[in-house]
């Protein structure tokens, strides 16, 4: 019944009126449940509404000594459908809650952008490709296997138009061209280009 419920409210909460912005809003502040909490804040995150902000606000203020419901706070964002949730990530990427050096961190942000949002992660300029590509480098000093599961939405590009194979391909050569690239995405970047 919860999942029926939160469902239904996510139809109405995707027609952006007051009423159900409002609904939505009293399961958020209103709840005795962690699931009706985040299946709020998550609907509330993909409108451009100064309730979206205040949610995600009043939600990080009330977990933030609890780390991992924090990574499900950065991948909520991540994944919202917003236009313009690029620069969000770009963004919570200098939040003092975020650590690169975290794998948990890294996942629940940029791993959660490039395989949980498609329509961003995908966008025609090719911008969800070359960020993705110069996260895969900085990381691949760090933790090479982090990088490497970070680059495998990359790999994928046979499943897409003739532009954005040509942009994914673009970004696979140029994280192969880099010197000093560890074996680990050097293997899955180069198979996942010529395999």
């Amino acid at each position: 019944r919860r999942g029926l419920k939160n469902l239904a409210l996510g139809y109405l909460v995707a027609l952006e009126d007051d009423e159900t912005i409002n609904l939505c809003n009293t399961q958020f502040y209103d709840n005795d449940n962690m699931t009706d909490e985040i299946s709020a804040l998550t609907m509330l995150s993909h409108i451009d509404h100064t309730s979206r902000l205040k949610a995600l606000e009043h939600f990080y203020n009330r977990w933030h000594n609890e780390p991992l419901v924090i990574d499900k706070w950065f991948a909520i964002q991540a994944m919202s459908k917003r236009m313009g949730t690029l620069e969000d990530v770009k963004e919570l990427m200098s939040h003092p809650a975020f650590n690169i050096k975290n794998p948990n961190k890294v996942r629940a942000l940029i791993g959660s952008f490039s395989q949980g949002n498609l329509q961003e992660f995908h966008k025609v300029d090719g911008s969800g490709y070359k960020f993705i590509t110069s996260q895969v480098l900085r990381l691949d000093a760090i933790n090479p296997q982090i990088a490497a599961r970070i680059v495998s939405p990359l790999i994928n590009w046979r499943k897409f138009d003739q532009n954005r194979q040509n942009l994914m391909k673009e970004q696979l050569k140029k994280i192969i061209a880099t010197s000093d690239l560890s074996k680990n995405v050097f293997e899955i970047a180069s198979k996942g280009l010529h395999g």
